[in-house]
């Protein structure tokens, strides 16, 4: 397997994060040494999932970030950093989602092959990708489920360099999962059109679902700003509370992974002004459900969203 990377959790951590990375291996050539099943290590619990439907058996997946885990926040570990040595290949969703995570990736990319799934997306379908200010683009890719769909793709094409003898097997679990999740997207539409236009309204903590928005006629308002490093200005917050009591929004979102303080906020803020907002449940953006459940799928993860949506805004 491929040499290991020899830094330790103290130099990881003196790194500067800068940018948003690549962090691909293209000029290298590594390859799969071996019939051991592929370690791959993945950041977030969609990017594992992803990598698990394609990889199928060939593959072992250590996946970082548990359930309720922000990744805009997340530090390595020592834990971490053992898993990352260990690996064979590394994928990870990008586009700055993973920020304290971009040095790692960069030196790690000299060692072993370390892709990030969404800057490929940009690569290659960059007109699909939505702006979160200036230049940036918003790294919540998933909540499109036709855009997500694309990223299996991607997987097997790298997956299948790594280890050209199965090139045809992840290919096949690619083009599998891929109907799968043209099904779920064409499920997601149905069910959110039962919501009348006026109604369709999501108002979460942070500003996760602007792909979700787009892809299904659902207007999006949120505290926070694509990142959760970002605090919302007071400012905000009360033009957000006087719009939702103009517009008698019906209910707001919790997510798994943000706290809920600013929430609280906006139903006290509402209340104060004699419009009553439900609590509409909670809404898993930046980290799926916990392992085993069914929203410990990326599949699981998007009809409990829906279903969750529908239920407080119909």
């Amino acid at each position: 397997m491929q040499s290991r990377v020899a830094f330790g959790l103290a130099a990881l951590m003196a790194l500067g994060v800068a940018g948003c990375s690549k962090s691909e291996s293209s000029g290298q050539k590594w390859k799969r040494d071996g019939a051991e099943p592929i370690q791959v290590v993945c950041t977030t619990g969609m990017v594992a999932d992803l990598v698990r439907n394609v990889g199928g058996d060939q593959v072992q997946v250590t996946q970082l970030m548990a359930a309720g885990v922000d990744p805009h926040l997340y530090k390595t570990s020592t834990q971490d950093v053992s898993a990352l040595n260990r690996a064979d290949v590394v994928f990870y969703s990008g586009l700055h989602l993973e920020a304290n995570f971009v040095s790692v990736f960069n030196s790690l990319a000299k060692e072993k092959p370390v892709f990030a799934i969404a800057d490929e997306l940009e690569r290659w379908h960059h007109s699909r990708l939505l702006k979160s200010g200036g230049e940036t683009y918003d790294p919540h890719i998933w909540f499109d489920v036709s855009l997500w769909k694309l990223t299996a793709k991607l997987v097997a094409d790298r997956l299948g360099e790594f280890d050209p003898a199965n090139a045809r097997t992840y290919a096949a679990n690619a083009a599998k999962y891929m109907a799968r999740l043209d099904a779920l997207d064409a499920w997601c539409r149905g069910e959110l059109s039962a919501i009348p236009k006026s109604q369709r309204v999501l108002v979460t903590a942070h500003d996760a679902f602007s792909y979700f928005g787009k892809a299904y006629g659902v207007e999006v308002k949120a505290i926070q700003g694509v990142s959760t490093e970002a605090q919302a200005s007071i400012k905000h917050v009360e033009e957000l509370i006087a719009d939702m009591v103009k517009h008698k929004i019906k209910a707001v979102f919790v997510e798994s992974s943000v706290k809920h303080d600013s929430i609280k906020q906006l139903v006290e803020g509402c209340a104060a002004k004699g419009h009553t907002v439900a609590r509409g449940g909670e809404l898993f953006s930046d980290a799926m459900g916990k392992e085993g459940t069914p929203e410990g799928t990326y599949e699981g993860m998007i009809r409990h969203n829906v279903t969750t949506i529908v239920k407080a805004l119909k």
